[in-house]
């Protein structure tokens, strides 16, 4: 197995006088399905094209850009795995020490004899679709990734602490998908290849200017967001944006959505289907040498999901502080066994190797095999709040036969499950619960309660602290009989929007009450794309759009995380 050429030398060496798409990434180039430029790079080869790894590059010069020659295509951009914000900033605004998707985890890379330090820029979508454009002016600029996706309306940026326009108008860029890219970006290329518009094509936006905009408003077809003007103007309107774009994605509308914004006007077409389970399957199954590119050197990243398996794409948790379900959409989508357990083998055969799968897993583990067996279309897909929907299939069997037959492969010691647990579910499902405890824990089972009193936990949309409390009688009972060590880690989040100093008095008396120690928590993060987020700003409730109050500065997000710091250093 080769690796998608990330040089130009590496492209000469194949034949290629020029690629048909060059994928620049902010992100070292890992040819691993769980990192998104390889994903999409291997699908695009897959069905016939010439694509090029461009990782990150300089972004004071377009040289890199030019090292290639003219893509036939086009330009595919993405900031990398993480938004550029998140990946360069904590929460509070200071510029973070390490980087675990750059070489030896450090922010600053680059040849040692470069002039200038390199590193991620700020809002690197934007830097690189400027830099391919001055590369080559002709050439089409696509956005993708987590950072497109989630930008792709009104935001707001926490760094800049101000509201932004849509990456795409900034960008100037041709097209944005957004979500997962497969179809979309495939789309895109056969279009292009066959010289024929980029309009219209589901799981993309795009940037209307000129005359073209009345076209687009006031058509039973298009539902109008509130525009730039009209939410500088009220920042309320912000929330209302947010909430109207998490609705229209979670009842799979088929209506366009409009956003101007004063000189274009922002197009959603309506998001591409997801993949079934054996397209699903193919895609994992493409030759990834599961490596680095030698050129990129150690990536931590790499190191921690190196062993790991993806088996589920989709959420319909629906938690407003997460973006999980506005990216990979809200219907779940689960490989075959037959895929999953020839990845393990296939893991088992690599050099490094020593036994371990360290995950089985995906944005939330236990949602693997899960259905809805409504009867009419459903138009919330929100299964879970404020308790699992009467339509919920959950197939308990699926999730357990697909541990044990992995756990049976020759050359697996252990398998654990690191991803995240719906603590509802599994309240549901004790044999899984107890094969899990038994079997697929390593050390302290990671639950995410996140809070415990009522009015922060609406807000968040997640359910009643009971559901937590139901699940520690019935886990710590399995615990008990069959005497295994009773131990779980929280997460927890602190300066929620609508949290307070008092709420979190009681989350930390709950935890002492529940006998479960505070070791991982967090600063709520105002990231773009969520509803916590447009809380944040607007400090209004998500629901009744009654005021909240807001941790916004410093001074009072330290207050409430030292409720929890102090506990936590009782406890050492």
């Amino acid at each position: 197995m080769k690796f998608l050429p990330a040089t130009a030398e590496e492209m000469r060496a194949l034949g290629w006088s020029r690629p048909d798409i060059v994928l620049v990434s902010g992100d070292a180039y890992v040819d691993h399905p769980s990192f998104g430029t390889a994903l999409i790079g291997r699908w695009l080869e897959a069905h016939g094209f010439r694509v090029a790894i461009l990782a990150q590059p300089r972004h004071w010069t377009c040289e890199d850009f030019q090292q290639f020659g003219r893509p036939r295509l086009f330009f595919g951009i993405t900031a990398g795995n993480m938004d550029s914000i998140c990946s360069n900033y904590t929460g509070n605004g200071r510029v973070r020490k390490d980087d675990p998707f750059s070489p030896d985890g450090n922010p600053w890379f680059g040849n040692v004899r470069e002039k200038r330090r390199r590193r991620r820029p700020d809002r690197a979508t934007i830097i690189y679709a400027n830099l391919a454009r001055q590369a080559f002016r002709e050439v089409p600029i696509v956005l993708g990734g987590i950072e497109a996706s989630l930008r792709r309306f009104i935001h707001y940026d926490y760094q800049q602490e101000k509201l932004r326009k849509s990456v795409l108008s900034d960008a100037k860029a041709d097209l944005l998908i957004y979500g997962m890219g497969e179809r979309p970006v495939l789309e895109t290329a056969r279009r292009l290849e066959n010289g024929r518009d980029i309009n219209g094509i589901p799981g993309t936006c795009q940037r209307i200017t000129g005359a073209g905009r009345q076209d687009y408003i006031l058509t039973d077809s298009v539902m109008t967001l509130p525009s730039w003007e009209e939410i500088r103007q009220d920042k309320a309107l912000f929330l209302k944006a947010e909430l109207e774009i998490d609705s229209h994605a979670r009842a799979l509308s088929k209506k366009l959505l409009a956003q101007d914004q004063a000189g274009s006007l922002i197009i959603q077409n309506p998001a591409a289907p997801p993949l079934e389970t054996a397209e699903l399957d193919r895609l994992y199954q493409l030759p990834f040498t599961r490596l680095p590119h030698p050129g990129a050197g150690n990536i931590p990243a790499w190191r921690m999901i190196r062993h790991s398996v993806t088996v589920v794409r989709g959420c319909f948790g629906n938690c407003s502080f997460c973006a999980i379900t506005r990216h990979q959409g809200p219907v779940i989508t689960s490989r075959s066994p037959a895929s999953v357990t020839a990845e393990v083998k296939q893991i088992t055969e690599m050099k490094g190797f020593h036994g371990t799968i360290t995950d089985l897993g995906g944005p939330t583990a236990n949602l693997y095999g899960t259905s809805c067996s409504s009867p009419a279309p459903c138009r919330r897909h929100d299964c879970l709040f404020p308790r699992p929907c009467r339509h919920l299939r959950i197939d308990e069997d699926a999730y357990i036969n697909l541990l044990k037959k992995a756990s049976a492969i020759h050359g697996v010691k252990h398998l654990f499950v690191s991803s995240g647990l719906r603590m509802d579910l599994l309240a549901r499902t004790p044999r899984l619960l107890e094969l899990l405890l038994a079997e697929h824990t390593s050390g302290t089972m990671k639950i995410a309660p996140e809070h415990t009193h009522p009015d922060v936990l609406r807000l968040m949309h997640k359910p009643s602290a009971e559901v937590l409390e139901k699940f520690l009688q019935i886990a710590r009972q399995i615990c008990r009989r069959r005497r295994l060590r009773s131990d779980f880690n929280p997460y927890l989040i602190s300066a929620h929007p609508g949290c307070t100093v008092a709420h979190m008095k009681r989350l930390k008396t709950d935890m002492k009450r529940m006998k479960l120690k505070v070791r991982q928590f967090q600063d709520f993060t105002p990231t773009p794309g969520t509803i916590s987020t447009a809380m944040y700003v607007c400090g209004l409730h998500r629901d009744t759009g009654k005021p909240i109050p807001v941790a916004r500065n410093r001074k009072e997000r330290m207050a409430q995380r030292r409720i929890l710091e102090s506990e936590m250093v009782k406890r050492r």
